[in-house]
């Protein structure tokens, strides 16, 4: 037996999934030295960025579910954890890119490596969305409208 969701409800449920892989991947990234040397050196506290990343993370979940369940068929790819990926990783190119953007005039080794603590923070993120989305027990929600579960019978 499957249960049905609507569609805001799985939106949220890989929302969590994701948010929550994002803010794990950013708490052990934390606990590097390059990630101390990167907030020492544009004076970030460790408590609000934390919880700056739990939030963010959920917003960027929220956009990849979002994007994954209303254009998973237009998507290159095979399998749910692929395309909630590799939407992940574009849209961290899209915040990194807007980012460098911003403080052109100010670019220094900091902003490359900022990209790479991100790097595993939206990977995590791609794979907790598409692992989840990808479950038997989450149902398939086609552009019609019409729901039909992924689960198979056999």
């Amino acid at each position: 037996m499957t249960r049905s969701m609507t569609y805001w409800g799985r939106i949220s449920a890989l929302t969590l999934a994701g948010g929550l892989a994002f803010w794990i991947a950013n708490f052990a990234i934390s606990l590097t030295p390059i990630a101390a040397a990167y907030r020492a050196a544009f004076s970030i506290s460790y408590w609000p960025m934390t919880l700056a990343a739990l939030v963010g993370g959920l917003l960027i979940a929220g956009c990849v579910s979002g994007l994954l369940l209303s254009f998973q068929d237009r998507i290159p790819g095979g399998g749910y954890i692929f395309k909630a990926t590799l939407l992940s990783l574009v849209v961290m190119g899209v915040i990194d890119a807007v980012s460098i953007a911003i403080d052109i005039d100010h670019l220094s080794i900091f902003h490359v490596i900022g990209a790479v603590i991100n790097l595993p923070r939206f990977v995590a993120l791609g794979l907790g969305v598409g692992w989840l989305a990808g479950r038997p027990q989450m149902p398939v929600i086609r552009s019609a409208g019409s729901v039909r579960s992924s689960h198979v019978e056999g």
